[in-house]
């Protein structure tokens, strides 16, 4: 199994960067992890819905067949640690290619994304920047691999 994360816009902050820099190569170790970061939309209309669909259209567009996509939205299902774990073991032993995980922009995701999903996840019932997202969801991607090889990590 492969992980694509598609990411809307960069991440901007030196210490966000450090950190996703730091558990992208500890998942590595796990699993070929591969980031896509597409562009921010940028509106003179500042219109939520136009953005969240232009953003939405290149999301679409890098999906590839016949993967298993996991959307970040505020309102989906909560997984604890162990939840994530026993999702990406079910997914290894079934010999899914591809997990994509995708966290959308500032306005978050079009309905055509949320359709597009296998399962809607949420992070927290907090709201979070996507690019805080971004770090928390490698942190646990990497706590879940730990917990699945039950190595010391998750302290459990």
């Amino acid at each position: 199994m492969k992980l694509c994360l598609l990411c809307v816009g960069r991440l901007s902050l030196k210490y966000l960067r450090e950190g996703a820099a730091d558990y992208e190569a500890r998942i590595q170790r796990y699993m070929p992890l591969r980031i896509v970061e597409l562009k921010e939309e940028k509106s003179a209309k500042n219109d939520p819905v136009f953005i969240r669909m232009q953003e939405g259209r290149r999301i679409l567009d890098k999906i590839s067949d016949g993967s298993f996509v996991v959307a970040l939205d505020e309102k989906g299902r909560s997984l604890s640690s162990e939840g994530l774990a026993a999702l990406l073991e079910k997914h290894m032993l079934q010999s899914t290619g591809e997990l994509t995980l995708i966290i959308g922009g500032a306005y978050g995701l079009c309905d055509a994304v949320k359709k597009r999903a296998d399962l809607m996840l949420s992070l927290s019932d907090m709201t979070l920047t996507h690019q805080m997202a971004r770090l928390l969801l490698l942190e646990q991607l990497y706590r879940g691999f730990t917990i699945v090889r039950n190595e010391p990590y998750h302290n459990r």
